[in-house]
């Protein structure tokens, strides 16, 4: 196998051997620490921009299901129809796998799709530095290091990545003849499948737009803002016609991204989280009541409940740090969550969520 080498803004280097796609790249190194779920993590477009660390020891073990499109047209076992992360980096690696729907090994796509991986390191020193020093630029580089020939790390806050991984016509979903159904428009920063999916379930038409898109002149019964990568700061389009959605009073729900562009549409201000919250068990609490739940998640930035109006209160909050973890406003049927109620990988505690849109109606 060929050398690869991890190296991070503040020196530390990370030796290890490669096993996807032999290129370089350079990017925002994070951590998740959920136990399964690679080939929706790596599929979610959340993840552009960035450098993947696992936490759980082996990785692969279960291969990658088929690319498949339903006949809805959207992925059958993947959150997108490529992968966006633009590298993945394990402790051990497994080339062989065993499940009764993979097609495929974990490193043979990942040359098919031009991303490399990095098998061999200390994953949990690495976790260890990112939490302590905060998620950092990093590069990994296969073969050996040799000085200018690096890739540029650049600066991740600076980059719109939710205009890279948007669509960029509108598309529509659940479309039938002769069956007056409730039209949601979806804005797409980055959509997980997985809520076109939760939606379509509940039979409604999704009119899926582009990130930018004023969709306030369009006919529609709801309005959903979907997860997506970077900082929400560099989505000013979308915060102002999110904005002038508010002054109506059609439902509005939004999910990671779509929390965090739905508040600042509210008046509210956005920061960086230390490390993030990406993993499959990070527990929120809904306020005002003594319900907990286990969720999904996958942000780096989060509200400032300090910073909200007078009409909006946060809805649920981190039980590990405190941070928010959703909003609602108080008169009208606003409200978002930081985390994934779609899940897909991850609990499925808070799907009701979608159940509680559709319901606004």
């Amino acid at each position: 196998m060929t050398k690869a080498t991890l190296i991070l803004d503040d020196g530390s280097i990370f030796e290890g051997t490669s096993f996807g796609a032999e290129k370089d790249v350079a990017g925002e190194v994070v951590f998740n620490t959920a136990m399964t779920g690679y080939p929706e993590s790596l599929t979610d477009p959340s993840y552009a921009g960035q450098l993947m660390a696992l936490t759980y020891p082996l990785v692969g073990n279960y291969g990658v299901p088929p690319f498949s499109i339903e006949k809805n047209g959207i992925p059958g076992f993947m959150e997108s129809a490529k992968i966006h992360a633009d590298a993945i980096i394990v402790s051990d690696y497994s080339e062989d796998f065993s499940h009764w729907n993979a097609v495929e090994s974990l490193g043979d796509w990942l040359k098919r799709e031009g991303v490399p991986g990095i098998t061999g390191i200390d994953t949990r020193a690495l976790t260890k530095k990112l939490r302590e020093h905060g998620v950092m630029m990093g590069k990994l580089i296969i073969g050996e290091v040799e000085e200018g020939k690096q890739p540029a790390a650049g600066n991740y806050e600076e980059i719109n990545y939710v205009d890279r991984v948007s669509c960029k016509e509108v598309l529509t979903y659940g479309e039938s003849q002769g069956e007056a159904k409730k039209r949601v428009v979806l804005v797409d920063c980055g959509v997980k499948a997985n809520i076109i999916r939760c939606l379509l379930k509940r039979n409604v038409t999704v009119i899926r737009v582009p990130w930018n898109y004023d969709f306030n002149g369009m006919d529609y019964d709801g309005l959903f803002i979907s997860n997506g990568p970077g900082d929400p700061d560099t989505c000013d389009a979308a915060v102002q016609n999110i904005r002038k959605a508010l002054q109506g009073d059609k439902p509005i729900c939004g999910i990671c991204m779509g929390n965090q562009l739905l508040a600042k549409a509210g008046g509210a201000t956005i920061y960086k989280l230390k490390y993030g919250h990406r993993s499959h068990n990070q527990p929120v609490r809904m306020v005002g009541t003594e319900k907990c739940f286990v969720t999904s998640q996958n942000h780096g930035y989060a509200v400032d409940n300090d910073t909200l109006g007078d009409d909006w209160e946060p809805l649920f909050i981190n039980m590990n740090d405190g941070t928010n973890e959703g909003i609602r406003h108080k008169t009208k049927p606003f409200f978002s969550a930081q985390f994934h109620p779609e899940a897909c990988s991850g609990p499925t505690d808070t799907e009701f969520i979608f159940d509680r849109f559709v319901a606004l109606l």
